[in-house]
């Protein structure tokens, strides 16, 4: 059976009533048959749902899906695709362990690695996405008398730049070293990459994005070998950064669409950013996809389509973004991403904001950089949109050169 019809097919009703659609379970608690019953719960002796924080039937059939479509053994779900990220870390490391990181990180990424993680005597390196295999193995396997990573962290396609990382590379030197690869999966989503398939140990999602895919909820998730998921059960069990049951209901039923919309959404992308590309008043165009992208080969190697995001970059600095917004009229200024509707924003000043000026300019992220989450829009209208926005917001800024 194919992912698209066990998207669809799976659900986790125990109710007896026979309801086409899962019902919610908004319950806090769960009542016991017996004593006994709940003694062998709280031992792990007989599966079953005791407190909402730990368990609750519309969080497991979300969790159970994601893992069907990551080909993941196992799964936990958390409020949010941060407490997702944050969770994958502290359960995993401890005092005096290294962690080996992709430098083109979403911006809080690089506060829980710099800020919190170094609190803890946890240390780190950052690694250029493009960086060579030698250069990867060298930060793993330093010769400074530090021990060997404990992890490495990463995100492929990279926010807001697009970077990606070879993760087959990286999987070969996993199986020298024996660190955890934990991978961010959020752009491509499994519709369009399975790291776990490609070498990884983890997988990590903001279900806030295209899985929900149109902006209603906040939702995380975490997938991948069973015994590294444990721990991780055991780390928000106990810290409690849960998914409400209404919130993975909600994701539940938008996985259902998911690979119907992610084929629209990369449709769309890549068609605005071909027409983006070579535009005289852009400067450049990143996407996955476009045979400029200086990693083309890598992204149709282990990616099945370029994804919904294509970043901009517009001279003229903050001025010319703010021109080109104003003259935008289908698009939302936001800072989110994944929504069925065209999203844009400018990195510089919004989701990596509080990155240091050195921080920004070693990941390309420049006062007129532009991230568009490609929505569901015609087409058609978009790239006249886009276009229109493009030559007005240009004009402007010579204006006022002059």
């Amino acid at each position: 059976m194919e992912k698209q019809t066990k998207a669809i097919r799976i659900q986790t009703d125990k109710s007896g009533n026979r309801e086409h659609s899962v019902p919610l379970y908004l319950t806090s608690s769960f009542t016991f048959e017996s004593a006994e019953q709940g003694k062998a719960l709280f031992e792990e002796t007989e599966e079953g749902n005791i407190y909402s924080r730990f368990s609750n039937p519309n969080v497991t059939e979300f969790v159970e899906k994601v893992c069907m479509l990551e080909n993941a053994e196992d799964g936990i779900a958390t409020g949010t695709g941060m407490a997702a990220v944050f969770a994958s870390m502290a359960a995993l490391l401890k005092s005096g362990d290294h962690l080996v990181a992709c430098r083109a990180l979403f911006g809080s990424a690089h506060q829980i690695i710099t800020q919190i993680l170094s609190k803890w005597g946890i240390t780190h390196t950052y690694v250029d996405a493009t960086a060579t295999e030698a250069e990867w193995e060298a930060a793993i396997q330093p010769n400074n008398g530090r021990q060997v990573a404990r992890m490495v962290y990463l995100e492929t396609p990279s926010n807001p730049g697009l970077e990606l990382v070879d993760l087959e590379m990286l999987a070969r030197l996993k199986a020298k070293y024996g660190f955890i690869l934990n991978v961010d999966n959020c752009f491509a989503t499994p519709i369009l990459q399975t790291p776990l398939d490609l070498g990884a140990d983890l997988s990590i999602h903001s279900a806030t994005k295209y899985m929900d895919g149109q902006g209603r909820v906040l939702g995380g998730i975490v997938v991948g070998r069973a015994d590294l998921i444990q721990p991780i059960r055991f780390f928000a069990r106990h810290t409690g950064p849960s998914l409400s049951p209404f919130n993975a209901w909600v994701l539940s039923k938008s996985l259902e669409t998911l690979d119907l919309r992610m084929e629209r959404h990369c449709r769309n992308a890549l068609q605005l950013a071909e027409a983006l590309d070579g535009h005289a008043d852009v400067e450049r165009v990143l996407y996955p996809f476009l045979p400029s992208h200086p990693q083309f080969e890598l992204a149709k190697k282990q990616m099945s389509a370029g994804g919904a995001i294509v970043t901009i970059e517009l001279e003229g600095g903050f001025e010319r973004v703010k021109a080109f917004f104003d003259a935008l009229t289908i698009p939302t200024l936001s800072s989110n991403l994944g929504d069925s509707r065209t999203i844009v924003t400018n990195p510089n000043t919004t989701t990596h904001a509080k990155l240091k000026p050195e921080e920004k300019a070693a990941l390309g992220i420049t006062p007129g950089l532009i991230r568009i989450s490609v929505g569901l829009e015609a087409i058609s209208d978009l790239i006249a949109d886009f276009t229109q926005a493009v030559e007005k917001s240009a004009e402007v800024i010579k204006v006022n050169v002059d």
